[in-house]
């Protein structure tokens, strides 16, 4: 596959609209608030827990009954930093709180309203809260894995990054592992096309914030996925990503999800015999 910078703008654009690889993008994102809601009800839950004090900084924590030290599986949604909401991303709560895993799904201000790089501090001081303040809610974990969908698979694999753990006093044995669904990690070429137009990066910012660039700890495993039906863009993103990781050492499992899209290879923890599902309850199994 030819490097980007040398493609005309149009095929740039193409490759990183990921809503023109669907045919009816609203029936993709509908299909999420449909599997969210009947969660609420069938679910113990805590909705719109603050994690921060600005309006945006909330989030929805289903804890595992009588467990308070259950593992966690915290998800970040995507939409490309500028679009849905945790009432479109506990989908998956019953089916893990059922095998004794706690869900968390994440928050943030969504641009343009928030920059990217406010974006990404707002779910760090989540992921810190929910590690080290969530016993008034029943959450206690001793091991979390961070999870994410396109754009939120870029915010978890920030999050991976261990030197913000440090700084808000996370221990390293407390994230044991990352599930990363047809993400980007590096943002050069997504500077350069539509998705600009809401985050405003400049060159400097999107190398900074590019996961690419900063990788989480060489022992760390990670489950790298794509949908078959990605764009060849968005597979070199995470194929590069999970060739860097592997480099440096990290156990890494790469995926392409078939006859899925860039929008539902997340449905596929609905199931509890995926390839998604399975590998999600290795990582947090391990010791």
């Amino acid at each position: 596959m030819s490097d980007w910078r040398s493609w005309p703008q149009a095929e740039l654009e193409r490759q990183y609209d990921a809503r023109a690889t669907v045919p009816d993008i609203a029936s993709e994102l509908q299909a999420y608030r449909e599997a969210s809601t009947p969660m609420y009800q069938l679910t113990p839950c805590w909705r719109d827990v603050a994690y921060g004090s600005g309006p945006d900084e909330t989030l929805d924590l289903f804890p595992v009954a009588g467990q308070p030290n259950a593992p966690l599986l915290v998800f970040i949604h995507g939409g490309y930093w500028r679009a849905l909401h945790s009432q479109d991303s506990v989908f998956m709560a019953q089916q893990f709180t059922r095998h004794g895993v706690a869900v968390a799904a994440l928050n943030y201000t969504l641009a343009p309203h928030a920059t990217l790089a406010h974006i990404v501090g707002q779910c760090q001081r989540a992921v810190a809260w929910l590690l080290k303040d969530a016993a008034p809610y029943g959450v206690t974990p001793q091991r979390a894995v961070l999870s994410g969908s396109s754009a939120g698979a870029h915010l978890a694999a920030m999050l991976l990054v261990p030197e913000w753990q440090a700084e808000h006093g996370v221990a390293p044995s407390a994230l044991c592992g990352g599930v990363l669904l047809s993400g980007l990690y590096d943002l050069e070429p997504v500077q350069r096309c539509a998705p600009n137009t809401w985050l405003n990066l400049s060159v400097a910012q999107a190398q900074a914030l590019s996961p690419l660039r900063q990788l989480p700890h060489p022992q760390m495993p990670l489950y790298v996925a794509v949908a078959e039906h990605d764009t060849d863009a968005f597979k070199r993103q995470s194929r590069d990503y999970a060739a860097a990781c592997r480099a440096q050492g990290n156990p890494v499992t790469w995926h392409e999800a078939p006859q899925r899209n860039h929008f539902n290879i997340v449905l596929d923890w609905l199931d509890a015999q995926s390839a998604l599902f399975q590998a999600t309850m290795g990582l947090i199994q391990k010791t």
